[in-house]
């Protein structure tokens, strides 16, 4: 899930894909279905399917599954047809949540939210109720190891168009806009840097910070449950939570 940004909050998610890589893939899996089925299995002159396995290999999928899955979409007629969703609503305590998802039964799923939401005290929201808190934007996260020029990793970034490069203990994150996303992306691995993450993210404008411990519990049990959905690819917030919670 991905809250405010925060390395923890990446690492945490990174995890969280470790133990669960299988339901991972399968969610990277739909993605990939979605954009053969767009722009056709080539992903050089499909750059939402370039962009897609770019994800996928940032998550440890292996290229044996991510060809697999390629050919699979390009099959006529076969398979699932997935369709592109989001949903928006609120966690206890006013916190804003946004949901991509893919799904082959928007019936399904929505109910499926639905009850999650209400289970967990918390609302599913209209369209645009909570969207305008966030703003859509690349983010590229690399390891900062030792001996890495920090002025060379900024340079390559900012000249192919990044909008920011922050400088953290650990990891360096190249923030850009959507549309340039994947030519600094492009550039940043044709310089040679592995990434951690590598997506196109809803960052929250300002956060609402949680420190009672009985709160943070409801909001993490609720961001927990959307995340295990099948259908949910990613879950997006604007809570901060303890570091400690973040990465359990």
């Amino acid at each position: 899930m991905s809250g405010h940004s925060k390395w923890h909050n990446i690492q945490a998610k990174k995890g969280k894909a470790d133990a669960q890589r299988g339901a991972v893939f399968t969610k990277i899996g739909r993605e990939i279905a979605i954009a053969v089925r767009e722009g056709g299995a080539n992903p050089e002159s499909n750059g939402k399917l370039k962009d897609i396995i770019a994800k996928a290999k940032a998550n440890n999928m292996p290229n044996d599954n991510i060809q697999r899955s390629i050919k699979k979409a390009a099959g006529e007629g076969s398979g699932a047809q997935y369709e592109e969703m989001t949903y928006e609503g609120y966690a206890p305590g006013g916190v804003a949540i946004i949901l991509d998802i893919v799904t082959d039964n928007r019936n399904r799923t929505s109910s499926d939210i639905r009850h999650i939401f209400d289970k967990n005290g918390g609302s599913m929201g209209t369209p645009g109720s909570v969207s305008y808190m966030f703003d859509n934007k690349g983010v590229i996260v690399i390891e900062r190891e030792p001996g890495m020029d920090d002025d060379e990793i900024m340079m390559v970034a900012l000249d192919a168009g990044a909008e920011d490069v922050k400088v953290e203990d650990d990891v360096y994150e190249v923030i850009t806009a959507p549309g340039d996303f994947s030519a600094v992306r492009e550039n940043l691995e044709g310089a040679g840097y592995a990434f951690i993450s590598a997506d196109k993210q809803m960052i929250p404008q300002n956060t609402i910070a949680v420190d009672d411990p009985e709160m943070v519990a409801k909001i993490q049990k609720l961001l927990d449950m959307l995340d295990d959905n099948d259908d949910v690819t990613e879950v997006y917030h604007n809570a901060e939570l303890p570091e400690e919670e973040e990465e359990d």
